[in-house]
């Protein structure tokens, strides 16, 4: 088995510092556009679908490279992929930032969404830097990650824009990843000898046509419409890419994704529980903000502005970073399979919390703070379930299709939660009802009742740890006993 240098303890924190920056540095570059979309449409002078696709085209790209890029560093190594995806991102990052024009800002936030493979590279790099007694710990920290950059999004949007400019928020991720950049040169070891492989270009260019074809039908769907020609042709482009894939990926003999891995019942579990963790993610990222600013002369709105719906987010994703923190030590005590049912238990009780208590502000505070610990509970434990569930060289392309799920999950959450909402508009109005509220909050907490499900259905550590050893490669015999 190949791998990093394992530090001496003294390095591991830089080491793992560099990997928490990286995966907060690339959140806060996914999230720090939302706020700023209105402006970003009058400053390009393009429509809201257009300024939406500033957004979107960062999610598509991270989707197909996320996978591919833990599939690189599997095989040449976490630190060398690592560089050239920060590099790749930060330029990206520069060229949406001063792009004069709509097109020009679509192709700085493609090449941005590269970076969406720090994820799977990070968690290689932890896997191999720290001793296995410490990962849950660090993977933990990690996901906590996400929450932190989401939070800081909302923080400094408003103060930014007004003093600086809109443009000036999409340079902050550029001030973290240059550093992180220079960081991971000086600071992450190099790798050790590896066996020789190959990447599977075909299966790679097959997977990638796939997912931007699925996710492009599910973003655009409400915009272009559920049934209309260019949604359900792509749906059906989608099913016949995933078609030649799978048959591709089951004949190589070096494939991208080794799907009998893919059906190991440790590794399908934590994927599933990820993406329906990610629809439960990005459907309280609809959800609240729009309840608070609907007017209050629905009689159940709160009339907030944008500022006050963001303050709602914060102490979310502030319990998200605090309970990715202490999963870790929770993991020690309890396992990762027993922190997953507690964090589906935590986030489906906030969401049915809100089902029936949402009148008043303090009301969504609790439901929200319960999602956010509950969220920070189940990312953390999938990621250490994935990670515990394969073997080493395979850590970072398992990782990758995690990530890229909870990606699915979010697209999801997000266009499943609009439509939900937008069917309850009363046409006296144009308003939602608060049925559409409740309903949209109510099968958040079903989702979440399926993750319970699936922590469930997850193997032990024992039968965890008895399947890798069975996995692992034969190590070679001694020189006196050939």
């Amino acid at each position: 088995m190949w791998g990093v240098r394992r530090a001496e303890p003294g390095g591991r924190g830089l080491v793992a510092l560099l990997a928490f920056l990286g995966v907060m540095a690339y959140s806060l570059a996914m999230a720090v556009v939302t706020p700023a979309l209105p402006l970003l449409q009058s400053g390009l002078r393009t429509t809201a679908a257009g300024a939406a696709w500033a957004l979107t085209a960062m999610t598509l790209s991270a989707a197909v490279s996320t996978p591919v890029a833990g599939r690189l560093g599997d095989l040449y190594g976490p630190r060398r992929v690592l560089l050239a995806v920060l590099g790749v991102a930060t330029v990206g990052m520069v060229v949406a930032a001063a792009a004069p024009t709509l097109p020009v800002m679509l192709a700085g936030r493609a090449l941005a969404g590269v970076g969406g493979g720090v994820f799977p590279l990070a968690y290689t790099i932890v896997r191999e830097v720290f001793p296995p007694a410490r990962t849950a710990s660090a993977i933990g920290l990690m996901s906590s990650m996400l929450g932190l950059g989401g939070a800081l999004s909302w923080c400094v949007a408003g103060p930014i824009i007004d003093l600086l400019g809109w443009r000036w928020l999409l340079w902050l991720p550029v001030f973290g990843l240059v550093p992180g950049l220079l960081a991971a040169w000086w600071i992450v070891p190099e790798a050790a000898p590896r066996p020789a492989g190959r990447v599977d270009w075909w299966g790679a260019g097959l997977f990638a046509a796939c997912l931007v074809a699925a996710l492009t039908a599910l973003t655009q769907g409400m915009a272009w419409g559920w049934t209309s020609p260019g949604v359900l042709g792509l749906a059906g482009l989608a099913a016949v890419f995933a078609a030649v894939w799978l048959r591709v990926e089951s004949r190589v003999t070096d494939p991208l994704v080794d799907l009998r891995l893919m059906r190991r019942r440790g590794v399908w579990t934590a994927n599933a529980a990820s993406l329906l963790s990610g629809y439960a993610l990005m459907a309280g990222g609809i959800l609240f903000p729009l309840l608070v600013q609907l007017p209050e002369s629905t009689g159940f709105g709160f009339g907030g502005t944008a500022t006050q719906a963001a303050l709602l987010q914060i102490p979310a994703s502030i319990g998200m970073t605090a309970a990715g923190m202490t999963c870790g030590m929770l993991d020690r005590r309890i396992g990762s399979r027993a922190v997953l049912l507690l964090g589906a238990v935590l986030t489906g009780a906030g969401y049915a919390f809100v089902v029936v208590a949402h009148h008043e502000m303090w009301q969504l505070y609790v439901g929200g703070i319960a999602r956010g610990v509950g969220l920070g509970f189940a990312y953390a434990a999938v990621a250490t379930l994935v990670v515990a569930a394969v073997p080493a060289e395979r850590t970072g392309v398992a990782s990758g299709i995690n990530t890229l799920l909870r990606t699915v999950g979010a697209s999801l959450g997000t266009q499943v939660s609009a439509v939900i909402v937008a069917a309850s508009a009363t046409a006296a109005t144009g308003l939602p009802a608060e049925g559409g509220f409740a309903r949209g909050f109510a099968v958040s907490a079903a989702v979440m009742g399926g993750v319970l499900a699936l922590a469930l259905l997850a193997p032990r550590a024992g039968a965890r740890r008895r399947a890798c050893r069975a996995e692992a490669p034969a190590e070679p015999a001694p020189a006196a006993e050939r």
